[in-house]
Formats: C-alpha cells, sequence, structure tokens
C-alpha cells in the first residue's frame, strides 16, 4: 500500500465517476483542484499529511456552511454540506475524543509548558487533523485553570 492520499483519492474519483456518483465525483474533483492549488502555492509535491491539511479545511468549511444553512432556515442545503464532509471524513486520520486530547495536555503541562503557547505548541503537532484547534484551545485553558 504505497499509494499517497491523493492518489487513493484520484483513484476514488475513477471509480466515482464510473460508478455515476455525482456527490462523491463533485466533492472529490473539487478537494483535488484545492490539493492542486495549494501545489502551486507552495512550489511542490504535497506530501500526506499536507493533503489532509487541505480536506480537513475543506471539512471544516461545510461543516460550519451546514451550521449557516441550518440557521437560515435551509435544511436540504445543510444536509448536502455534511453529505459532502462525511465523503471527506474517509480522507482523514481516525478522529481523537476530548478525553485523548486532555490526557496529551495534562502530559505537556507535567512536561514543564506552564503557559497557553507552549502546551499548543507542543498539542498541535500531536492532534493536528485529528481534532479541532478551538476545542483544543478551550482545553488547555480549562487545564491551565
Amino acid at each position: 500500500m504505497a499509494d499517497t492520499l491523493k492518489e487513493r483519492m484520484r483513484s476514488d474519483l475513477n471509480e466515482a465517476r464510473k460508478s455515476k456518483d455525482r456527490l462523491r465525483t463533485s466533492v472529490l474533483t473539487m478537494t483535488l483542484s484545492e490539493v492542486r492549488n495549494r501545489e502551486i502555492d507552495l512550489g511542490r509535491a504535497l506530501e500526506d499529511a499536507d493533503v489532509v491539511a487541505v480536506v480537513s479545511k475543506a471539512m471544516k468549511q461545510r461543516k460550519e456552511a451546514a451550521d449557516q444553512m441550518r440557521q437560515a432556515g435551509r435544511e436540504e442545503l445543510a444536509e448536502k454540506e455534511e453529505q459532502e464532509a462525511r465523503v471527506l471524513d474517509a480522507y482523514t486520520p481516525e478522529s481523537m475524543d476530548e478525553t485523548e486530547v486532555r490526557a496529551l495536555v495534562k502530559d505537556a503541562i507535567a512536561s514543564g509548558a506552564d503557559n497557553m503557547g507552549a502546551v499548543m505548541g507542543a498539542l498541535m503537532p500531536r492532534i493536528k487533523g485529528r481534532f479541532d484547534g478551538k476545542d483544543a484551545n478551550r482545553i488547555v485553558r480549562e487545564e491551565l485553570g
């Protein structure tokens, strides 16, 4: 399984096209386009971690859009955004739950990190793409007291 995440997405896109799955075709096409744009911006091919960051950002945008659609009373559009986010979820690492992140925060504090910046600096590389940064920030504030 030496395939990169980008190659897996391309393969899945071809399968989605063959099976005429419009939702997956659309989502994967847009996401691969975002990956390509990021490669152009950086001037290099993206590694899997970079692709995960692009996918995570796209998922976050869709979840925020779904919330906005719901607030506007557009349930059908909110559901479409959530379906798109679920398609992208297959390309992200397994999510962490709050108890796992809280344990990492406690470890960082025990290791000598005594302020918000130090704890977040130690925490973010370990949770990036697997847990929301805003929630991590809240947990750090709670643990620092």
